[in-house]
């Protein structure tokens, strides 16, 4: 799963009224985050939206901390990379518009404290999450990368969440999706270079061979286009990360999520993964990090505390099966 490029959002605006959304002219990214009820987690978790966030923390684990490459150790510092968008409850900015908050964030501080080093976040936009780990820029991504089997030849990989797909719609239409027939003749919207755009092209083909009508494609790359597009009627639906449609559907009243769909495809189970250059020395110790706080309890308290305790992994794992690359 990919993220659209940097657009942004801060928690002062999420925090605003829907006035431009429900008029339906709105140029404003935030405006279409705003909450109708309140900052809510999907949970009903109440979401702290200020700088002091009063992070989870964990001690750290001397015997995980020696896995770390050399470099890094002596350095102190985890460089953590992450595509900064419209992606609440991901990541994004809390009300005083200069702190990264969000549960990608959360978990790239419990690795953090953890393996005893000082976590440094660098948002870019998401091509440039993979420019900057291919230079050595950047030590790990951590924002909402999917495991695929093409990623895996550049990139290794630490699990820490399921990579669950959610297809948002208005509310109250009665249409829900639970595979490729049920967009069949649909304007489906969905930012381009996703795991997302891979799944519709792939469910236009199959619905094509079965003699039905292919879904009309529609590209955004910010949710202020597309949440526009949707209350206007444009597209009759958004297919995206789960917890970003599933947070924004609480937060505004307005639209549900329809569907859920696994991030790897009808085969696989999709999982997100902090990445780190292929052979760099670090994904071990990456792992580590996890299972402690799974082991731990930490790891919960963060999911639970943005929404998404459902997204939870049992354990960590190092490189699993990904998303299967196209077929010729």
């Amino acid at each position: 799963m990919s993220l659209p490029r940097r657009a942004l959002v801060t928690a002062a605006a999420l925090a605003s009224a829907l006035t431009l959304a429900a008029c339906g002219s709105s140029s404003d990214a935030a405006a279409d985050l705003a909450p109708a009820k309140g900052s809510t987690a999907p949970n009903g978790t109440a979401v702290n939206l200020t700088p002091q966030q009063n992070r989870v923390t964990t001690p750290k684990v001397d015997a995980l901390a020696a896995l770390v490459p050399e470099e890094i150790r002596r350095r102190g510092t985890l460089t953590v990379v992450d595509s900064l968008g419209t992606t609440p409850p991901l990541d994004f900015y809390a009300n005083d518009d200069r702190t990264v908050i969000g549960v990608e964030p959360d978990i790239a501080s419990l690795i953090g404290n953890v393996l005893g080093l000082k976590v440094e976040f660098n948002p870019v936009s998401w091509e440039n999450i993979f420019v900057g780990l291919d230079s050595g820029k950047y030590d790990v991504g951590i924002s909402n990368i999917t495991v695929t089997e093409a990623r895996k030849e550049k990139y290794d990989f630490a699990t820490y969440r399921l990579d669950i797909l959610g297809f948002e719609a208005k509310k109250g239409t009665g249409w829900k999706i639970t595979g490729p027939k049920d967009i069949a003749g649909k304007t489906v919207a969905v930012s381009s270079g996703t795991n997302q755009e891979k799944l519709l092209i792939a469910w236009n083909e199959e619905n094509t061979k079965n003699g039905l009508k292919a879904a009309d494609i529609k590209y955004f790359q910010n949710s202020s286009d597309y949440y526009l597009a949707l209350s206007s009627g444009r597209i009759d639906a958004f297919v995206g990360p789960n917890p970003v449609a599933a947070f924004h559907a609480v937060q505004t009243g307005e639209t549900e999520v329809i569907g859920t769909y696994s991030g790897g495809g009808a085969e696989v189970l999709g999982k997100i993964g902090a990445t780190t250059k292929k052979d760099s020395g670090l994904v071990k110790a990456l792992n580590g990090a996890i299972n402690e706080v799974i082991g731990n309890g930490s790891y919960a308290q963060v999911l639970k505390r943005w929404g998404l305790d459902a997204e939870a992994v049992p354990s960590s794992e190092v490189n699993p099966v990904g998303l299967p690359k196209p077929k010729p």
